[in-house]
């Protein structure tokens, strides 16, 4: 690998790749001449080098129709429903490159960490959905980032999806809209563009990318083409870390009679890199000021292989001494535990050669062999027949699928080989009477879900591996990902989903709105385990079954005078409990408790003045499921949110563009309230009757949380408070600035809210100079250098291990347009 400075370059494989995709780009260019663009517009579209006139900065007001939240062409004010949408100018100009950094632009989200990997926002304090074009992608909590470099737009919806989408989670969801060749209005754009850009950054950041879009013509068919490529080969702040990710997408539309028009494409994702467990032995010390103890586990590698296999573990001793299989007598509490048992009981939980010491946050739990691999092949095909009667026929084919491969030295590993493949038929009508405008669809759809899966979590112990030695024979588990025995859970199997569904939009001349809808899904699940696989059997080896359940959305809103709109929005929504390789195990399948609901209480105002240069919006909110008996602890708990969501955005002239947030959540595990108590892992802090904590930090000793209220049922990691405010000024010249800051409440690391972390601000600035067709960009990351950490999985292990993020960054970032 090239070096220059002191820092690696791309890989000259990574050049190829994206000097072949160029060429591929610059041939579809080819296509159209400047007489060929003008033929391909429609008759009353702009003359080719007319001014196009865009109100409001970076795209940033909600003046565009968004079809992601209801499905009718309305715009965000006219919604009754809180949601955001960031453009692609806001994701360039504020150097938004993960899904963390959406936090800044958009109120009711933030994410704890799920191993250090993007996949998808919690929204609400929890797990969100993210959806591609519409239409729901397979769950990713953390199997790989979420690409956001070729989108268009991403929308975010707070709370569940409409009933026209299908069943979806409480929290909300991230709707991705991929570039397109379609300008405002829907015609084609009158000639073709294109950018080729380069971008380095703190720690080996290396992304080069490369996109062209435009009208073509191919004999008499007239067609759009959209194509994206992106090449990365990146180090990392943290040690034994990496990202090495290729993503290729296309979106073409072909309109082929003044009626007829298709519109198809699809995304390649191949992300290399890791998980990021974070910190292991964690206190509040380690979060204070550093302090880290240290030690060495004792050895149990009899074969001499330098891996600790399970049945090596099993010789040794119980290294999960949990409640009143521990010191309890019959106790499942944390206080059960004491030096005596421990010492006289468990011996071998205890480490060797114990200290303290000072601990870098590049010293994670990361080892130099572990991997997250992913490959994500996603596509669609729309076929749209829209007649001028009104009626519009829309049939969506899409495909979404992954092949994934986690393995982690701790102790953790999994693989994920599924599938998801969905047909909907939306048959909309639009007409008007002497009293209102109104809007309806229907929509039939089926949609089949595949999956193979297996993971291995039995013996996962975080704590074994000193951070300052690294992985020794001490402390590598072998795996069964790598021997292909001993998983935790081994199925394979399917579901579908038959559903129904209706919508009518409704707007009085008097200025009354209404939105009014209701489905029906039929989901059929049959899954089934591989006994040859597993480390023990399940009490329920095949198993299937079939439910049924209704969504129903009702929502009013009211055009008031000077630009104000208040609403109110009233829904259920059927959620499918699947977990983090979109799996149903046999038990569930055969109990039928795959199927649950959750429901949502909305009111808000809206508001756009100053010519609708400025926006506000303000939405309290209660969101629940309504059966707390089920959940998935990685992807879909069962909980109760309430909150408070406000949000202005303010395109002060052509110039200034100013945006503001505040987000109040206090989220309820209603299962744990439910039943008094929670399993969790103890960590340090939680042992209250050990002195020596290092006599458990071998193993993992665990039991239950005692939740006696709301307060204690509250999940953890998830701020009360979050603030945000952006800004940003061009000028005349081309030079131009962007700072963003957001302030984020302390939270406790776990459900056992032994271990506090800090309240922090967070500062990114960025400053961009566009000359001719040329732009260069620095952005600042973390500007003040502030230590911060975030809470990882707080339910299970919020108390053992934590995040500590990076900090101050920068990337720099060269672009040609031509």
């Amino acid at each position: 690998m090239a070096k220059f400075h002191g820092l690696s370059a791309p890989s000259s494989g990574s050049y190829a790749s994206l000097a072949l995709f160029t060429a591929v780009l610059l041939a579809c260019t080819a296509l159209t001449s400047p007489v060929q663009a003008q033929d391909a517009l429609p008759a009353d579209a702009p003359e080719q080098g007319a001014d196009i006139v865009v109100t409001g900065a970076l795209e940033a007001l909600p003046l565009k129709d968004v079809g992601s939240i209801f499905g009718f062409n309305k715009t965000l004010l006219e919604t009754p429903r809180s949601a955001s949408t960031i453009s692609s100018e806001q994701i360039e100009r504020f150097g938004i490159t993960n899904i963390y950094d959406l936090v800044a632009q958009s109120p009711g989200t933030f994410t704890n960490s799920f191993f250090g990997v993007g996949g998808a926002l919690d929204i609400r304090g929890t797990p969100g959905e993210v959806y591609f074009r519409g239409v729901r992608r397979l769950d990713n909590p953390g199997n790989y980032p979420t690409p956001i470099g070729a989108s268009e737009r991403i929308d975010i919806v707070r709370g569940p999806s409409s009933p026209i989408y299908g069943p979806s989670k409480t929290g909300g969801y991230m709707n991705f809209v991929p570039k397109s060749a379609r300008v405002a209005g829907g015609a084609l754009m009158s000639a073709p563009e294109g950018e080729v850009s380069y971008t380095r950054g703190s720690w080996d950041y290396n992304v080069l990318k490369a996109q062209v879009r435009g009208p073509a013509k191919i004999g008499a068919a007239e067609f759009g083409y959209s194509l994206y490529a992106e090449i990365e080969d990146s180090g990392s702040y943290y040690n034994n870390m990496s990202t090495k990710q290729t993503i290729l997408q296309a979106a073409f539309d072909n309109q082929l009679t003044d009626s007829l028009r298709i519109e198809f494409g699809g995304m390649y994702h191949n992300f290399k890199g890791q998980q990021n467990g974070g910190w292991n032995r964690l206190t509040q010390d380690l979060v204070d000021d550093g302090t880290y103890i240290t030690g060495t586990a004792q050895p149990l590698d009899t074969n001499g292989d330098g891996q600790l296999s399970v049945s090596e573990f099993n010789a040794g001793g119980n290294f999960n001494p949990f409640g009143t299989f521990g010191c309890g007598g019959g106790s499942t509490s944390a206080a059960s535990f004491t030096d005596a048992c421990l010492t006289s009981t468990y011996p071998n939980l205890a480490l060797e050669n114990t200290g303290t010491t000072k601990l870098s946050r590049r010293n994670v739990l990361t080892g130099k062999n572990d991997r997250l691999d992913n490959i994500a092949k996603t596509g669609y095909f729309d076929i749209i027949f829209a007649p001028e009667s009104g009626y519009e026929i829309k049939n969506q084919l899409f495909y979404d699928g992954i092949d994934n491969m986690n393995e982690n030295a701790y102790g953790f590993s999994q693989f994920h080989k599924s599938w998801v493949i969905e047909d909907k038929i939306v048959v909309s009508k639009s007409f008007d009477t002497t009293a209102a405008k109104i809007s309806i669809q229907a929509s039939p759809s089926v949609r089949y879900t595949k999956f193979l899966h297996g993971d291995d979590f039995n013996y996962e112990y975080f704590h074994r591996v000193d951070l300052t030695q690294g992985y020794t024979p001490l402390s590598d588990r072998l795996l069964s990902t790598e021997c292909d025995c001993d998983y935790a859970n081994y199925m394979k199997g399917h579901f579908v989903d038959y559903g129904m569904a209706g919508l009518a939009d409704i707007d009085f001349n008097f200025g009354l709105g209404l939105v009014l809808g209701a489905r029906y899904d039929k989901v059929h699940v049959e899954s089934t385990s591989i006994v040859e696989k597993l480390e023990s059997v399940p009490e329920v080896i095949s198993g299937s079954g079939s439910k049924g359940g209704w969504s129903w959305n009702a929502s009013a809103s009211y055009k008031l005078p000077f630009g104000v709109i208040p609403y109110v929005t009233a829904s259920r929504q059927t959620t499918v409990i699947a977990g983090q390789g979109s799996e149903i195990d046999a038990a569930t399948a055969a109990g039928e408790a795959f199927l649950t609901a959750s429901k949502l209480y909305e009111a808000g105002i809206k508001g756009s003045f100053l010519d609708n240069m400025l926006y506000g919006a303000v939405s309290v909110y209660k969101q629940e499921r309504t059966d707390r008996n089920i959940q998935s602890s990685t992807v879909n708990q069962s909980v109760e949110t309430e909150g408070v969501e406000a949000e202005f955005r303010w395109s002060v002239d052509k110039h200034f563009l100013v945006t503001g947030a505040y987000t109040h959540t206090v989220v309820t595990n209603l299962t744990f309230l439910d039943a008094g108590s929670t399993f969790s892992f103890f960590g340090i802090e939680d042992l209250v009757n050990v002195s020596d904590p290092t006599l458990t930090l071998g193993g993992q000793v665990g039991g239950l949380v005692p939740i006696p209220n709301k307060a204690a049922a509250a999940r953890a990691g998830i701020p009360k408070n979050l603030y945000s405010l952006t800004g940003t000024y061009s000028f005349d010249s081309g030079l131009a600035f962007s700072a963003s800051v957001v302030k984020v409440d302390s939270v406790f690391s776990g459900q056992s809210r032994v271990v506090k972390l800090p309240a922090y601000t967070l500062v990114d600035v960025g400053v961009s100079y566009e000359m001719d067709k040329w732009l260069f960009r620095l952005n600042i990351k973390n500007l003040t250098n502030e230590t911060y950490y975030r809470a990882n999985f707080t339910e299970l292990f919020g108390s053992t291990i934590v995040l500590p993020e990076r900090p101050r960054s920068y990337q720099a970032t060269i672009s040609h347009k031509f």
